[in-house]
């Protein structure tokens, strides 16, 4: 049951505190919503994902995974996966991803990743495509504080990545991965073009070849 006073709109961040946010977990009406906690302000997006965004979600796994497994990299994804620091920030991101040292960090029968025990994971990204704005802003300095190594935004309506790396709880834009050595942030955009003009078995046959050329 929701005691808290504070209207409750959806896909805008709202001043709440832990505790009132803490209710909306187990409320039926956000049984699909993606949660956001950062700075005693919460974020609940209930906006429909849709073609475009499931579409470009399913490439950029799937190019993430080809390019760690022809390189050798250990990598263990999470899909909308939930970080907290209790009391203080949640997340939800589209795709979050541990790598290298970290691969094995959360265990099989963790529920909510809870980053007072486990470490954050090493890639987090968001794919936005009526939420640029946010993730671009807010939703940045929240991963900053999070301790997140890189954070990707794939930007859904102008076929585009914007590419950060996070350190000292501050960013900076790249253009190649860190965590993913070697793998030109580019590639993963002319994948997203491709996508929009030929089925997703072509690209893969395209990642391929340019992933073993290099």
């Amino acid at each position: 049951m929701i005691t808290t006073k504070t209207k409750i709109i959806t896909d805008s961040w709202i001043s709440l505190n832990w505790d009132e946010f803490s209710q909306l977990w187990d409320d039926s009406t956000y049984e699909k919503a993606k949660f956001y906690y950062y700075n005693q302000k919460a974020r609940i997006e209930m906006t429909p994902l849709g073609n475009d965004h499931a579409s470009d979600h399913a490439i950029i796994t799937h190019t993430i995974y080809l390019y760690a497994a022809l390189k050798n990299i250990p990598i263990n994804g999470k899909d909308s996966c939930s970080y907290r620091k209790v009391g203080i920030r949640e997340a939800q991101p589209d795709l979050s991803f541990y790598i290298g040292d970290n691969v094995d960090a959360v265990p099989y029968g963790t529920g909510v990743i809870d980053l007072n025990i486990y470490p954050s994971p090493n890639l987090v990204i968001e794919v936005a495509n009526t939420s640029l704005a946010d993730d671009k802003g807010e939703k940045r300095l929240l991963y900053e504080d999070f301790g997140v190594e890189e954070y990707w935004i794939v930007d859904v309506k102008n076929v585009k990545i914007i590419a950060f790396q996070i350190e000292d709880q501050g960013s900076k834009r790249i253009t190649q991965s860190l965590v993913l050595p070697g793998l030109e942030i580019d590639i993963l955009v002319q994948a997203l073009q491709q996508s929009r003009e030929t089925n997703h078995s072509d690209v893969s046959r395209w990642l391929l070849q340019q992933f073993q050329s290099n």
